[in-house]
């Protein structure tokens, strides 16, 4: 009899194990079909310039416009995927993010003003983001041993998944003008989406039993979206989340210019690649890498440990491109250094927040967190602002490093105790 009950545990186990891998690739791939909706989209720009003559600002507004919905909205979408269930919220808020992100860019391709444009901007960035929201719902969810592992392979898939449609779309832009690619790649990446939506659902209770034991505290309870925002240690993450975003959107969104300024961008280094060519490619390797190389970390030794040394590293990165950025090569390094410190933020604080709050409210909880993103890009102008009053942009670079290490600070002497009585409590 024991035989057979643990010979059933054992299939029980192995089952249940190839069920929440295969949950993680799906989230995977739909992360990947979405990643261009953001990291494409400057390959649209001047040809929709070129084509009807709208400035390049009025253009970016509709850019804005996405990244705005696609972040603030994710509450509302989480809240709708938890409360309708395990079995129904995932497929049902994920399939419609898939007929949106279809829709949203069929309207990009008739758009002939800029209403229609902005429209177009609206739907996807209503798309993307409840993709988004669910498919890092589902890895904190179906991870509780290997939460920041699973994010960050789920963050990745969007970090980094650009990289497959890129040279496609550039094909066709060039071949059948920018209207086909935006018709084409709408219709394919949002029914890709839609399809693997109807094939996820979360664990249901008692599902996850045979799990290994997590390395990290995990909380007893699950907080509601209510409870959360009441408590002190979200809007601490809060705080850390906008800081290391800002700090890194500071700095990397200005990429270009910095190149340009420390008169290395079309110093050429390799193969006939220029400085600025090989940093952008190289740091979107490194900043598809850190997340789950850093949740990994992170689900091993602990989330604060993890942010101390990724933001400790970081810190230094910024003042040493600062410093030494006006070597060719050195530019390269340090630029893929900042990136590699990161872009870990989307495994690691989605894993800390559900750590926490518990899985029950997960989607929407992470997703209350998420909205910090949007908020630090209000910050990103700053950068222009102390660069044009000090003349350079090493007062940029001093400032991003102190915020990362103020950040370190925070995570060892403030979150670590503060997470560790509120989970003793609960």
């Amino acid at each position: 009899m024991t035989v057979a009950t643990n010979a059933s545990a054992r299939e029980h186990a192995t089952s249940s194990a190839a069920t929440r891998w295969g949950q993680l690739i799906f989230c995977v791939i739909c992360m990947v079909m979405i990643a261009n909706l953001q990291y494409g989209w400057t390959l649209f720009v001047n040809p929709i310039n070129k084509a009807h003559g709208w400035s390049i600002a009025s253009i970016q507004l509709a850019f804005a416009i996405f990244i705005a919905l696609e972040t603030w909205l994710t509450p509302i979408e989480g809240w709708i995927v938890d409360s309708l269930g395990a079995q129904r919220g995932p497929k049902l808020v994920v399939a419609a993010g898939g007929v949106l992100v279809g829709i949203g860019w069929v309207i990009n391709a008739y758009a002939d003003t800029l209403t229609l444009l902005y429209a177009g901007a609206v739907v996807s960035g209503i798309g993307g983001g409840a993709i988004y929201a669910t498919s890092v719902g589902q890895a904190v969810k179906w991870f509780p041993d290997r939460r920041g592992l699973a994010v960050g392979l789920t963050a990745a898939g969007y970090g980094a998944g650009a990289a497959i449609t890129v040279i496609p779309i550039q094909h066709v832009i060039a071949a059948y003008g920018y209207q086909e690619a935006f018709l084409w790649f709408g219709i394919i990446q949002g029914g890709v989406v839609f399809l693997l939506a109807w094939l996820l659902r979360g664990p249901e209770p008692g599902e996850l039993a045979g799990a290994p034991t997590p390395k990290v505290a995990q909380s007893a309870r699950s907080f509601t979206p209510k409870e959360v925002l009441m408590t002190p240690v979200f809007w601490l993450l809060y705080v850390m989340f906008v800081m290391v975003s800002a700090s890194g959107l500071m700095a990397t969104a200005q990429i270009a210019p910095i190149a340009k300024d420390f008169n290395v961008g079309d110093s050429i280094i390799f193969f006939g690649a220029t400085t600025l060519t090989a940093a952008l490619i190289i740091d979107n390797i490194a900043n598809g890498t850190a997340r789950p190389l850093f949740g990994w970390v992170s689900d091993n030794i602990g989330r604060e440990y993890t942010m101390a040394i990724a933001f400790g590293l970081g810190g230094v990165s910024y003042w040493l491109l600062g410093t030494l950025g006006t070597a060719p090569w050195g530019f390269v390094i340090f630029a893929a250094l900042i990136f590699l410190t990161w872009g870990e933020i989307f495994s690691l604080f989605p894993s800390t927040c559900t750590d926490t709050f518990g899985a029950k409210f997960a989607t929407v909880n992470l997703s209350l967190l998420y909205t910090a993103k949007g908020t630090s890009a209000f910050l990103v102008p700053v950068a222009n602002l102390i660069k044009t009053s000090t003349g350079s942009w090493h007062a940029v670079f001093a400032v991003t490093a102190l915020m990362n290490i103020a950040v370190v600070a925070l995570a060892l002497f403030v979150l670590k105790p503060m997470r560790r009585r509120m989970m003793a409590q609960s």
